[in-house]
């Protein structure tokens, strides 16, 4: 039971992170859209928002995984089609208001919380990784593989902030069709 609580509230640090950011993210929102006590939150997390906070990117970061481990497809072409399509509803959702946990985390934190980048740059390895490895799975030489799969994740995490700026998925939608073009061009398909 216990576990569940604190799964709980890891959850719901993850979703205040996508809608308000690092900042924003308080644990009475946490208490209150997790349904822990009050004392739940020092007995969990002990070290207090951050240790919340970077367990929140962790969790994130291994459940993006999953998603990008199920990309398929028998040829880099495809692959990078389903990576887009699987990424243009979160794209949406950001255009909504509604971003990515890491990133903020990422981005807001201090350099005096070196634990909350190590584990936002642990989850986007993590995703550079699992894409990298599908990519050589189609035939992509490792060294292209390792770079055309950070660019993914660049184009993903710029997308959304574009996406949350503009409020819409236009310059996605254009910029998605441009990406799987130079690809192309580089001999990726």
């Amino acid at each position: 039971m216990a576990g569940d609580t604190k799964q709980r509230m890891v959850q719901a640090a993850a979703r205040s992170l996508r809608e308000r950011g690092l900042a924003a993210t308080s644990f009475t929102d946490v208490i209150a859209a997790s349904g822990a006590a009050r004392g739940a939150i020092y007995h969990h997390f002990p070290r207090g928002k951050d240790e919340l906070a970077e367990q929140a990117v962790e969790w994130t970061g291994r459940r993006v995984r999953l998603e990008l481990d199920g990309i398929t497809g028998d040829d880099p072409e495809t692959v990078l089609r389903h990576f887009v399509d699987l990424i243009r509803p979160i794209v949406a959702a950001a255009a909504g208001g509604v971003s990515c946990a890491v990133a903020a985390v990422a981005v807001e934190a201090s350099p005096a919380q070196p634990a909350l980048t190590a584990a936002a740059d642990g989850a986007f390895q993590s995703w550079i990784e699992v894409l990298a490895e599908r990519l050589c799975q189609v035939g992509v030489e490792r060294s292209g593989a390792g770079a055309t799969a950070e660019l993914m994740i660049t184009f993903l995490e710029g997308s959304l902030v574009l996406a949350r700026a503009s409020g819409s998925v236009a310059m996605f939608d254009r910029s998605a069709t441009s990406l799987l073009q130079a690809l192309a061009l580089q001999g990726l398909e």
